[in-house]
């Protein structure tokens, strides 16, 4: 019987705890300057409201992480997200099921699509570019076809509401302190991804397979199935996040979602995830997602127009890529 010989793990502890430090203090750089040129960014609803912007962004990236860490790329995640919650909203709204079984139903079409792209990738040997990107234009349009370009609302089912705006804290827990169970939900799930990528074999083989695919695949592991398991696993992530970004509004919107897979993946980038593969942490895709919230939430606060603060957050991005290219200079010599 064949044996796998599970190949060792990635990035040096040093390299990854500078990546953090540096994300992080960037993050505390924004807070402080931000906090000093506007009275109102530390308000409570203020940071509420970042956490909350930062909840569905925060998925995606989560999911994004571990596609990444391979060094491949999902260009689907949001529109895979519309997707979910789309079906969803027809399998409660439609076809009168339990919410709790629409609210599967959801994850399990992101889960359905990360598996096909998966298969697109590893079975039919298609770029991840090119997959993904065909993946995010038959969700998008599958979202306008099933939903007749409509949105889909949830006014029947109020307690779907609940599941992204409602408090589980303030009423179970502290009266009054009103934390979205959005935030919640992306915290816990941060802690799930990264028991997963740090402690578990589908981790390892996602490090190795974006260290050095073909050594992988020579000490005897299966690549093909592993990669399909890590893009079904994105393929969750995003199904949480329509569900929760369907929650949040109370309603599907089948237009909604493209242009959220470039934000996801700016968050992974600044978090210090190697585009190249091979390295990246589930907390660094945390901070690199709260960077970018309370970049945007600051800058609005400032009454910076829209179009800066399109330009700002694109220059932002562009260094985080140019660190990583340094970083990865550094260590090849």
């Amino acid at each position: 019987m064949k044996t796998e010989i599970i190949p060792k793990q990635q990035p040096s502890l040093k390299t990854g705890a500078t990546q953090k430090i540096l994300a992080f203090a960037s993050l505390i750089v924004l807070v402080v300057i931000f906090s000093v040129s506007s009275g109102n960014f530390l308000r409570f609803d203020n940071i509420m409201g970042i956490l909350l912007s930062t909840a569905v962004i925060g998925v995606l990236a989560l999911g994004s992480t571990f596609v990444i860490i391979t060094g491949g790329i999902d260009l689907s995640v949001g529109t895979v997200m519309t997707f979910s919650s789309v079906m969803a909203g027809v399998i409660i709204n439609f076809w009168n099921v339990p919410m709790p079984f629409g609210i599967i139903g959801g994850i399990a079409t992101g889960a359905l699509c990360g598996l096909v792209s998966g298969l697109a990738v590893a079975k039919m040997k298609i770029p991840p570019f090119i997959a993904t990107l065909a993946m995010m234009m038959i969700t998008k349009g599958l979202s306008l076809v099933i939903s007749g370009a409509k949105p889909i609302y949830f006014n029947d089912t109020p307690a779907f509401k609940e599941i992204s705006t409602g408090s589980v804290i303030a009423k179970y827990v502290i009266p009054g302190l009103e934390i979205p169970n959005a935030v919640i939900i992306f915290f816990a799930l941060a802690i799930v991804a990264s028991v997963i990528l740090s402690k578990t074999i589908i981790g390892r083989y996602n490090f190795a397979l974006g260290s050095n695919e073909e050594a992988t695949r020579l000490s005897g592991v299966n690549t093909k199935y592993w990669k399909v398991v890590i893009y079904t696993i994105t393929g969750i992530f995003c199904g949480i996040a329509g569900i929760m970004m369907a929650s949040r509004l109370n309603s599907a919107q089948p237009a909604l979602g493209q242009g959220y897979e470039l934000e996801a993946i700016a968050a992974v980038v600044i978090g210090g995830t190697s585009l190249s593969g091979g390295q990246g942490s589930i907390l660094g895709t945390v901070i690199g997602a709260l960077i970018m919230s309370v970049l945007t939430n600051g800058l609005r606060i400032l009454s910076v127009p829209q179009e800066w603060q399109t330009v700002i957050i694109g220059l932002v991005v562009l260094l985080a890529v140019y660190a990583d290219i340094l970083r990865r200079r550094k260590n090849s010599v």
